[in-house]
């Protein structure tokens, strides 16, 4: 098998491309494609800061890696959801990345500033994967804001937006399929704008850049996704994809062309300040604060139930005993 483009000997075959790479040229194809993404939606200015959300995996290293490569004004944000030593690895391999490239990163430790996510799933009604979703939005627009970043850009690749965009048309989800862009314009003056610059590069595509540019990565799944609805969508496109090469790019972006400008996001009030944290909200404490509220206050109780505190009567024998 020849490279496409330089006709020397091949490494990967992208049969959804009808084109196979030696190294040097899938590199090369690689960060043309993102560079060309990036460009044709407006995503990055030249001059504008960015702040690349990192987990620690392909995906988010192999972004942040090309961004780099680009010459973009990045810094690094790492959570650490405090998953044992899932967490402690994934934190490893961002911060040896970071030290590497001299690239400024910030560490959150969920554990001190809100709850772990177990802790957050162990004392709500929410599965691990929910309430984990729902503190990453909540800190990489507050550490967005706080540190003056104009961008925010997250390593979701095609194999994600394929199985999110197939999980939303199957429940017809119409308000998250009116959110379903690569690019999000802020709606309020406490957000950024929010980029996928992998969007059309699939899950093969950033592991083999990864690969190929020597980057350390967390190979692992976290092991709360074992039982994620996310992996069936995936291994469903996957059948498909394996039979009918190209469907997964075909899905998402012939939704974008002629699906989605036809979804419209519902009207309603304008959010307003957390009353708690500051952040934007619809309800007068937002989401977050409420699933920190609803742990600590579950925590509270079953500290007292543990301990209970002895009642006057015990307190009256005690004494005279």
């Amino acid at each position: 098998m020849k490279c496409t483009r330089c006709r020397a000997s091949a490494e990967i075959n992208l049969r959804s491309h009808h084109a196979a790479f030696c190294r040097p040229c899938f590199i090369l194809h690689f960060q043309r494609q993102v560079e060309r993404t990036i460009k044709r939606l407006d995503m990055i200015a030249p001059d504008e800061s960015v702040l690349v959300a990192v987990s620690g995996g392909k995906d988010s290293l192999a972004l942040w890696d090309v961004l780099i490569a680009q010459g973009y004004q990045t810094s690094g944000l790492y959570l650490d959801l405090g998953i044992g030593q899932y967490s402690a690895h994934s934190r490893e391999k961002v911060e040896r990345f970071a030290t590497a490239h001299n690239i400024p990163l910030r560490v959150v430790t969920l554990a001190e500033e809100a709850v772990s996510v177990p802790t957050a799933a162990q004392f709500t009604n929410r599965v691990p994967c929910a309430a984990c979703g729902l503190m990453k939005r909540h800190f990489f627009d507050q550490y967005a804001l706080e540190g003056g970043f104009k961008v925010l850009a997250t390593g979701h690749n095609l194999d994600d937006e394929a199985a999110r965009l197939l999980g939303n048309v199957l429940h017809w989800q119409t308000e998250y399929l009116a959110r379903e862009k690569p690019v999000l314009q802020p709606t309020h003056p406490r957000f950024v704008r929010k980029v996928r610059p992998l969007y059309r590069l699939s899950d093969l595509e950033t592991a083999f850049s990864a690969f190929f540019r020597g980057i350390d990565y967390v190979v692992d799944e976290c092991p709360n996704s074992a039982k994620a609805t996310q992996l069936t969508y995936k291994d469903t496109l996957n059948a498909l994809e394996a039979k009918m090469p190209g469907t997964k790019l075909s899905f998402v972006q012939e939704f974008l062309r002629s699906a989605q400008p036809l979804f419209v996001a519902p009207d309603g009030s304008a959010p307003r300040d957390c009353e708690v944290c500051g952040m934007p909200s619809f309800a007068p404490v937002c989401s977050f604060c409420r699933l920190v509220q609803e742990v600590e206050r579950k925590q509270e109780q079953r500290q007292t139930s543990l301990n209970p505190q002895p009642t006057p009567s015990t307190d009256a024998a005690a004494l005279e005993s």
